[in-house]
């Protein structure tokens, strides 16, 4: 949510901005807001002086009746109800309007950068740099499923009897290899100086709507039936919804915290070839990065947050590229954003892993995270950042491919050796 300060004094720069997230239908709510605010401080003047009129007729009437004037006394009764009638009134009136204009504010998107591409979705974004050369394999690389399944080390049809299409079993050393990794990269954050944390993973409505946008909230969230919880997509979620409503020292930022969480999501509408085996599923998990400091170390922050995925990555011997992401392509919280993508040998070419937001103030605003800025005294809105570390479901189609050897057996890079039991292959169960 964007300063509506900003809406007042620049109304034409967020309209701008609107446009060039080819968000047209969203326009007129610049000038709803205009008019809905304009309306909300008149009541507020008006409020304002019925208030202090009612502690004038109180104040009459006090010495009315003690100078024994009861008939006058009552006269001024009558009109204070009247007037606290009205009071009453335009209170609720208020309400009305302040909630109305808190539903425009929100579907209102932050202020992107300047040097954000403009395009109109995904297939816009701009290739920013590539790390470890992008080999093909000499021999085919079979469908990651089918790597898997030699393996011994996934079961989806058993899950689709339990569970249902977008679910499946790990088992074996594919499983390990899975915690492996998501336990190596909890280490690696640790040793970047991050506080491990792991966090609720039912969060309430109130988060939800702080932490995200209305349409990625119907797209992803799965709510408890009967009570007022949702299931976390990812643990950014509960993880910035721990600070609501809070005032954080200024001497404790930048707080930077990784989370492990398992994420639930619907995916709507994924569909197509390579949606099928586990790119797109209900329930995965992952390890993140949160970031909450002072407006001026955001951007530095963003370059850090990026950067430790890319480097997680070549550590393992997987190529990987960065896109920086088109206007159409940010979600409505984000000022800017960068995916991380891995090499697939087998579809030669990239997919996401991970992706990296800087949000400055537009998260902390509808949450109310604030901190105490020493300079001014006053309380400030501090900027959020997330970043995904690692998911592992994308990250072993990744991994398998490029780790894969012409026996069928996978190859296990040295960093993670330590916790796969010292193995350096993969290699097929033995037949019993």
């Amino acid at each position: 949510m964007i300063d509506i300060n900003l809406i007042r004094t620049n109304p034409e720069l967020v309209k701008a901005n609107i446009k060039k997230k080819f968000q047209d239908k969203k326009l007129p709510l610049v000038d709803e807001v205009l008019a809905l605010d304009e309306k909300k401080r008149a009541l507020q003047r008006e409020g304002d002086e019925r208030r202090a009129k009612r502690n004038e007729y109180a104040k009459s009437i006090g010495a009315l009746m003690r100078e024994g004037k009861k008939a006058e006394a009552e006269k001024i009764k009558e009109l204070s109800k009247e007037n606290n009638e009205a009071v009453a009134a335009i209170e609720a009136q208020t309400a009305e309007i302040e909630e109305k204009l808190k539903k425009d504010m929100m579907a209102i998107p932050n202020i992107i950068a300047d040097d954000v591409p403009i395009g109109k979705d995904d297939s816009q974004n701009v290739q920013w740099h590539t790390y470890l050369a992008a080999e093909e394999k000499p021999f085919e690389v079979p469908y990651h499923i089918d790597i898997l399944e030699k393996l011994g080390g996934i079961d989806i049809d058993s899950a689709r009897r339990t569970s249902g299409q977008g679910f499946y079993y790990l088992t074996g050393d594919i499983a390990r290899l899975h915690s492996a990794i998501l336990t190596y990269a909890r280490d690696f954050m640790i040793d970047k100086g991050f506080t491990y944390c792991i966090p609720p993973f039912m969060i309430r409505g109130d988060v939800v709507s702080g932490v995200m946008s209305f349409e990625e909230m119907e797209g992803m969230m799965y709510k408890i039936e009967g009570e007022d919880l949702y299931l976390i997509g990812t643990s950014e979620h509960s993880m910035i919804g721990r600070f609501m409503n809070t005032v954080i020292d200024e001497d404790k930022l930048p707080l930077t915290l990784t989370s492990y969480s398992p994420c639930f999501r619907k995916e709507k509408g994924s569909h197509g070839l390579e949606e099928r085996g586990i790119y797109r599923i209900h329930q995965f998990e992952k390890q993140e990065m949160i970031v909450i400091c002072k407006p001026e170390e955001s951007e530095a922050w963003y370059e850090k947050l990026w950067s430790y995925t890319v480097e997680l990555f070549v550590s393992m011997g997987i190529p990987v590229r960065t896109l920086v992401c088109c206007s159409g392509d940010l979600a409505d919280l984000k000022y800017r954003s960068l995916d991380v993508e891995a090499w697939s040998p087998r579809q030669k070419k990239y997919f996401e892993v991970g992706s990296c937001s800087n949000l400055t103030d537009a998260q902390a605003r509808r949450l109310g995270i604030r901190y105490k800025d020493s300079a001014t005294g006053k309380n400030a809105y501090a900027h959020t950042l997330n970043n995904t570390v690692v998911a592992p479901p994308r990250m072993l189609i990744a991994f398998v491919e490029n780790h894969l050897q012409p026996d069928g057996s996978v190859f296990v890079p040295e960093v993670l050796r330590k916790y796969m039991g010292g193995k350096e292959l993969i290699t097929p169960p033995a037949k019993k």
